[in-house]
């Protein structure tokens, strides 16, 4: 019989594309809040945007000219008599006669006899005031340089669907159409919880057999910056029953807990046996990640990372990064680009590889790709100096210099 805590050597390895299915899958967002959109840069809508208003409200020049009206026929060296002038936030509201023209900027409200714009390079003008006479060198079209009322949007109209992460195209475009807050989603609070007798505290001087905690503060701000809310659940010892304590202290309601370290097969490790018949699965055909832990505590859902600092970094990065979104109100499916290696490469085994890679650029755009030449888990030196990650699929054939090769490059902040 195998283990209860799944265990079982001879469990086959998930792939990637499984794994990363299975996490997401029944996470759902939260509920939802109403904040001030100069504080909703990054925060998901949690319903449709819907327009307060028409934009332009009126028509609007969209040059510099003249207004005139084209029913009076107007053509090469027809001459007009200037009445006055619309500037932005100045509209000229009088009626515009037959061989009348309204001097007009760009942005202006067009006047209701004016229906054609000719430019102002395409006038001779006796003047730049009202009584001069403008002698036309254009003939005058309908509708010519004039942006109709609604051009960018009608009221009553979505301009942003639920579940699009707020910019600062986003918040122009709500602020733009009458909005000064907006319906978002709760950030979910993700529980960061550190496993490991090794593990001391970042500003401690680790003793001889002890390393400082990095892979708590990279996720804090991985979360952070994924737009979650990290809570802090410290540094659970190797023995069991260690995780369920740390994670059962906390009073903060928890929508997701990602631990690091403690995933293995070694005595010391103690994620799996903890969470017991709450796995739903254990191992993925991954490189660095294999012993990644999908399960649960207590109905809230469980990511254990390993703990190798590049391992947990990577898996953040497949596998985290979507879950937030997700938990979020929001669907990320990362497009990988193609690169170009400058390097052999041989044959792949099993596993997906997720490569750290240097990239160059040349005249046609298409990245270089340049493998580090260690690629060992526990390196952070060479994750933090890498521009993206190349990947490869399992039992990827060898490869050669010029040969493409996909990429997943690294986020902002990320």
């Amino acid at each position: 019989m195998p283990p209860s805590d799944g265990r079982s050597a001879k469990q086959p390895l998930l792939p990637v594309a499984e794994a990363l299915a299975r996490i997401t899958a029944p996470l759902t967002a939260g509920s939802s809040e109403t904040i001030p959109l100069n504080d909703a840069i990054g925060r998901v809508l949690a319903n449709d945007l819907i327009s307060q208003l028409d934009l332009p409200p009126e028509p609007v020049s969209s040059m510099d000219g003249y207004g005139v009206r084209s029913s009076d026929g107007v053509s090469i060296g027809t001459k007009l008599t200037r009445i006055g002038e619309s500037a932005a936030g100045h509209p000229f509201v009088k009626p515009v006669n037959s061989g009348e023209t309204v001097r007009i900027f760009t942005g202006a409200i067009v006047p209701p006899d004016v229906d054609s714009i000719i430019l102002q390079e395409d006038v001779d003008a006796e003047a730049e005031a009202d009584g001069a006479i403008i002698t036309i060198n254009e003939t005058a079209i309908k509708g010519k340089f004039i942006r109709p009322a609604g051009l960018d949007t009608i009221k009553g109209a979505v301009v942003a669907e639920a579940g699009t992460k707020i910019n600062a195209r986003v918040m122009a475009l709500a602020l733009a159409t009458g909005h000064t807050s907006v319906p978002v989603y709760k950030k979910p609070r993700i529980g960061v919880l550190s496993t490991g007798d090794e593990l001391v505290l970042p500003g401690e001087a680790p003793a001889l057999g002890q390393v400082i905690s990095s892979n708590a503060a990279y996720l804090t701000a991985f979360i952070a910056a994924c737009g979650g809310e990290p809570v802090d659940l410290g540094i659970a010892a190797d023995r069991p029953g260690a995780l369920l304590e740390a994670v059962r202290a906390t009073t903060i309601k928890l929508d997701m807990i990602v631990t690091t370290g403690g995933a293995s097969v070694g005595v010391h490790d103690h994620i799996a046996g903890d969470l017991a018949q709450n796995i739903d699965f254990w191992k993925i055909a991954m490189r660095p990640g294999k012993p990644l832990i999908s399960g649960a505590i207590d109905d809230v859902p469980l990511i254990g990372l390993p703990g190798n600092p590049v391992s947990s970094a990577v898996c953040a990065l497949v596998f985290l990064r979507p879950a937030i979104a997700k938990l979020s109100g929001r669907h990320i499916a990362p497009e990988p680009i193609q690169g170009e290696l400058d390097c052999d490469l041989p044959a792949n085994d099993q596993r997906q590889d997720y490569l750290r890679v240097r990239l160059t650029y040349r005249d046609e755009d298409v990245p270089l790709i340049s493998s580090a030449p260690k690629q060992d888990s526990s390196m952070i030196s060479v994750l933090a100096n890498a521009d993206a990650l190349a990947i490869r699929p399992p039992f990827d054939p060898a490869r050669m210099a010029g040969d493409p090769l996909s990429l997943l490059l690294f986020p902002d902040g990320l």
